[in-house]
């Protein structure tokens, strides 16, 4: 059985199409997934503002973040005008003639991804001959069908197996690069410097009609070569001129809309096992669409994984470790495999051994050998062997999933208020978990999301009608339905005192099962009565019907981006999928008043950003991944009254503030093995002055704001930090200090002298009565002086 990489949000196919069972009908419809017949969910798609954040969700088996294995995970999509869902299971033909027009490209009958003439330039092209093959059999097998992994060239779907089994790929391919997820993100440098999305690929060009030809011509089969030079020499019959033509090596340039893909480490999995990550949360990468729009889109996701017993990417591992066939025996000259294929590839000095022992006892890299952990016996002993399950094509092994079509769109102008587009979406299919596996049961996706007041969140779902009728659940039999309905209001306390969300910020109570009324004064996210009497009745699209359990609604349902206008906490649900101990469809959407930006950084280094404000790592700084979080505060009463309710410290803040606050989470120290500081740069306000200073203030520092060494820089403050918190850019306090301490030392200076003084005069009082004498008669003189000109 496989099961092995499985998309579930956007909605993976695995190769389905619309069948009404649990088992796909063509596992090569497509593409080679590699994986279990139950898997995928049935057509159905959408579309994605650019610009927008799309949850991409995912089981893998075989784990990930995880000594067990080598684990990279790829995420690529394409676009094309031909591309399609198709409306038939059947593998769309590699002959013409049996396509309508005798064109398969625009055959609407067959499903298709990549086009003909991509395979077709596979299928005739020389493959890669200095890949690692291990004791597969690929002799006279030299074109790009031929592979470790697929020896005997099978088909699926327009697919190129070569391209399907490396990466990155050298070859001009249609994909685009989204994100590698790696264990070992040291990589990361090279998959972003060797990606297609920014590095050329040169390829040899044969007009596609010569190609067209060749293919069902027999006596004119050559391939294509892999190299400049052997392009050039390269030469065939031109029809159009009636004269021998050469073919062409191009340079096919990246797009320049696109940049570098995001490299990071990949999210911590277990081994044999379909099921979440840390937190009991799915794995996940937020995508944000790209901004080159197109009707006609897929996803793709790879999963390779690959064992430790030889270095892959050691440039040592290739072609040469040779296949060889020949009988083996053991130390007694006793016959113990006949004509097996093996290779030279060493796996058996790290255990001590020479080759001929290694043979000798099945140290060796093959299919399935049989090894004697024990030195050979003395005599009239038995001799011991253990047989290890070895497929040397699966050594190194990709499994994949892929989309249905979805849809690109530019942003309209009524959706410029927007700050951010968040993406809300529906996931799994109709029955119980058994049922579905290994796809999953019902879920909004994201299940917990938070956003910024202003944010636009756009919900919209798809479903099936055909699903297996004997699947459990509730409404129509094999028909998939979802709405949004907040739930009633809390009805009892809940949460840690303190920690749990304020009654006044909360609406609805995720412990319920019955939805609040809509007359009543709950809201959700700001919305009208209107759009939430929309999302519970599935209205405008659906006029009249039964639908206490949705059953007349269609599989579709889009609201729209919508803004939101209202802080709080909010739980809902979909009233159909909510069957208590057996399935439950709820989520959590938070909004705060405050702008918010998050980032996961690991050892490649990146920023998370946010109103010209970042926090940055550079390469090497991070050992592994950490989720980065921002938000900022506009007023200081704001960020006090958060601090007040993270902590439960009232604290103050440094005064003359020439930026806004920002709250950087983790609010402790970011990563315990961290090799250097993150630095943090605020923007400063237009009118501030340069001598300015960053403050933060965590728990280290019981929440008082405490200074850090800062640079300024073209209205920038710049510090180094270890550690989150909360913090703000202000005029330097040590003025302030400056001033008090000169006033207090007059002070000082002035009440000296007058104690000196008064013990002077007490120790001769002849003197104070002289000068009392004199101040006396001074007075009395003054005083007539002042009457007579009065």
């Amino acid at each position: 059985v496989k099961a092995d990489m499985y998309l579930h949000n956007l909605r993976g196919s695995n190769n389905r199409l619309d069948e009404a069972r649990r088992d796909r009908n063509n596992a090569n419809r497509l593409f080679d997934s590699q994986n279990n017949n139950r898997g995928g969910y049935n057509v159905g798609s959408l579309y994605y503002y650019a610009g927008s954040i799309l949850p991409i969700e995912w089981t893998n088996q075989h784990s990930c973040g995880d000594p067990n294995n080598n684990c990279e995970i790829v995420f690529q999509y394409m676009c094309d005008d031909n591309l399609r869902d198709g409306a038939s299971t059947n593998t769309i033909p590699e002959n013409p003639v049996l396509c309508e027009n005798y064109d398969c490209n625009t055959d609407l009958e067959f499903g298709m991804h990549e086009s003909f003439d991509y395979y077709l330039d596979c299928r005739l092209r020389q493959r890669n001959m200095g890949l690692f093959t291990a004791d597969q059999n690929l002799i006279n097998r030299n074109n790009a069908r031929f592979t470790r992994q697929n020896p005997n060239g099978n088909r699926r779907g327009y697919e190129c197996p070569e391209e399907r089994d490396y990466y990155p790929y050298w070859h001009p391919t249609p994909w685009r690069d989204i994100a590698v997820l790696t264990n070992d993100a040291t990589r990361c440098p090279y998959y972003q410097r060797e990606s297609a999305n920014v590095k050329s690929r040169f390829a040899c060009v044969i007009p596609n009609f010569e190609l067209r030809n060749n293919v069902f011509n027999i006596g004119n089969d050559y391939e294509i070569p892999n190299t400049q030079t052997e392009c050039e020499q390269l030469s065939y019959f031109n029809e159009a001129t009636g004269n021998n033509s050469h073919a062409e090596w191009v340079e096919f340039e990246p797009d320049p809309r696109l940049s570098a893909p995001e490299c990071v480490e990949t999210l911590w999995s277990r081994d044999n096992h379909l099921g979440n990550s840390f937190g009991g949360f799915p794995n996940y990468f937020n995508w944000t669409i790209p901004d080159i729009p197109h009707e006609k889109c897929v996803l793709r996701a790879r999963y390779n994984i690959s064992t430790g017993e030889y270095d892959g990417f050691d440039s040592s591992v290739n072609s040469t470790i040779s296949r060889i066939v020949e009988d083996i025996y053991n130390s007694d000259n006793n016959q113990v495999d006949l004509r097996r294929p093996i290779s030279e590839l060493d796996i058996y000095s790290q255990f001590g051994f020479d080759y001929e022992t290694a043979k000798s006892r099945g140290y060796v890299f093959r299919q399935n050998p049989i090894v004697k952990i024990f030195d050979d016996p003395s005599p009239n002993s038995v001799n011991f062997g253990l047989q290890l399950a070895i497929n040397t094509n699966q050594f190194g092994r990709t499994f994949q999933d892929r989309s249905h079509s979805f849809a690109i769109r530019s942003q309209t102008s009524d959706l410029g208020d927007c700050d951010g587009i968040y993406n809300l979406n529906v996931r799994g299919k109709r029955g119980n978990i058994v049922q579905v596996y290994p796809g999953v049961e019902y879920d909004f996706v994201p299940n917990r999301l938070t956003v910024s007041d202003g944010a636009c969140i756009h919900i919209q779902w798809t479903g099936s009608n055909t699903n297996p009728h004997n699947n459990d659940g509730q409404g129509l039999a094999g028909t998939d339905r979802s709405n949004i309905v907040l739930l009633r209001t809390v009805n009892y306390p809940e949460g840690t005192p303190g920690r749990a969300v304020p009654l006044g910020m909360k609406n609805g109570h995720w412990g319920n099962s019955y939805p609040a009324h809509l007359d009543d004064d709950e809201t959700f996210l700001g919305l009208s009565r209107q759009l939430r009497e929309d999302l519970a009745l599935l209205t405008p699209t659906q006029f009249g019907g039964e639908m206490s359990e949705l059953d007349d609604a269609g599989t579709y349902y889009d609201l729209g981006p919508r803004r939101v206008t209202q802080r709080g906490t909010y739980y809902y649900m979909c009233s159909r999928n909510n069957n208590f101990t057996n399935r439950s469809q709820k989520g959590k959407i938070v909004v705060v008043s405050n702008g918010l930006a998050f980032k996961r950084i690991g050892w490649n280094g990146g920023s998370v950003e946010m109103d010209g404000t970042s926090v940055t790592f550079e390469q090497g700084d991070l050992p592994d991944a950490v989720v980065l979080r921002m938000e900022s505060y506009s007023s200081e009463d704001d960020a006090l009254d958060m601090i007040e309710d993270m902590s439960g410290v009232s604290t103050s803040g440094p005064g003359d503030e020439v930026s806004q606050y920002y709250l950087v989470d983790p609010i402790d120290e970011f990563h315990q093995d961290a090799t250097d500081d993150a630095e943090i740069q605020i923007e400063l306000d237009s009118s501030s002055a340069t001598d300015v200073k960053i403050y933060r203030a965590n728990a280290g520092s019981d929440w008082r704001f405490r200074e850090l060494d800062t640079r300024t820089s073209d209205g920038m403050a710049m510090a180094s930090t270890r550690e989150g918190g909360m913090f703000v850019a202000a005029a330097p306090a040590v003025t302030l200090y400056i001033s008090i301490a000169t006033v207090v030392f007059v002070l000082i200076i002035v009440t000296i002298a007058i104690v000196g003084v008064v013990i002077y005069f007490r120790v001769r009082r002849e003197k104070w009565r002289a000068v009392k004498s004199g101040v006396s008669k001074g007075m009395k003189n003054f005083h007539r002086s002042f009457t007579d000109k009065v």
